[in-house]
């Protein structure tokens, strides 16, 4: 088969800056993907897990869902480049298996919540349980366009209109969950699923457990990503903002950059893909050239040999 250039559809890259912090804890319950780094990641796979408080083991629980579902979820890609429902629940009950085997069948179950970003050919695949969140920022219009729905008691009421949003900011039941991972769950807790496909250079995918949140309002943290600043300077405004915080946080900052030039373009041999053709000048210094060959053929013809 005669390979030929074809475009890819996304027309992005990623640079991700991460925070992984203690808080006033004496343990990390937190566990994120790719691990923790001072420089920025360009993958496309980001995991987020925070493990249970007031649970045993909660960074046994963390740790064994991000470790699990990264090494099944890189050691599963797909030709196509695709990624959907069906591959992220493969990679879910890969890590429910492994926290069951991980049971140390102590009343209190170890627990942890996950947030889960993979981008791929069709957009943004993005999937959370618990009360982490994930953003999708567009700064140039200072809008959220997308959060996630905490699992949580406080979150139900609110949506009952039982309680305010301001009340549940102080409720002393605002660390209640609804939804976590535990091992041998009667029935498994399932995540809610979105493919965001309106993704943007600009946009921030922004993953955070809601230990970054304590003191934290929504429009602060657009404001803050609308800053004229680098990514590497607004991860130290978060920081900075979230020092006091009581409990671990965690979070990925996912910058969509424009893609460098030149870049984008991959040697595949599918049909599917829009073929790259040829410049129009390209094609025309070829029926110059032609033109000269066949002119000069003439001119010898009449000139020499007749």
């Amino acid at each position: 088969m005669t390979k030929r250039y074809y475009r890819l559809a996304m027309k992005y890259r990623i640079s991700a800056y991460s925070i992984h912090e203690l808080g006033q804890r004496s343990n990390q319950e937190d566990t994120i993907y790719p691990p923790f780094s001072e420089k920025p990641s360009d993958g496309s796979l980001f995991i987020l897990c925070d493990g249970m408080g007031g649970h045993a083991a909660g960074e046994v629980a963390s740790k064994t869902v991000c470790d699990t579902m990264s090494l099944y979820i890189e050691g599963h890609l797909r030709e196509d480049g695709m990624f959907e429902e069906d591959d992220f629940r493969a990679a879910l009950s890969a890590a429910y298996d492994a926290l069951d085997a991980r049971d140390t069948e102590d009343e209190k179950k170890m627990g942890t919540t996950l947030t889960f970003v993979r981008f791929h050919e069709g957009g943004c695949f993005t999937a959370h349980i618990g009360d982490s969140r994930i953003y999708h920022i567009r700064p140039s219009e200072k809008q959220v366009l997308h959060v996630t729905r905490d699992h949580s008691l406080v979150n139900d009421l609110v949506e009952l209109g039982e309680m305010t949003q301001e009340e549940a900011k102080v409720s002393r039941q605002k660390n209640v969950i609804t939804r976590a991972m535990q091992p041998h769950q009667e029935s498994r807790s399932k995540a809610d699923c979105a493919n965001l496909t309106d993704i943007r250079p600009g946009d921030y995918i922004y993953m955070c457990s809601d230990g970054m949140l304590e003191q934290m309002e929504d429009r602060e943290l657009v404001n803050i990503l609308s800053l004229p600043q680098s990514d590497f300077k607004k991860i130290g405004i978060l920081k900075g903002a979230t020092k006091d915080n009581r409990d671990n946080h965690s979070a990925h900052l996912i910058h969509i950059l424009p893609e460098k030039s030149g870049e984008g373009i991959n040697e595949v041999v599918t049909d599917e893909r829009i073929p790259v053709k040829k410049p129009k000048q390209f094609r025309f210094l070829g029926w110059v050239l032609v033109l000269l060959v066949l002119a000069a053929a003439l001119a010898y013809y009449f000139i020499v040999i007749k």
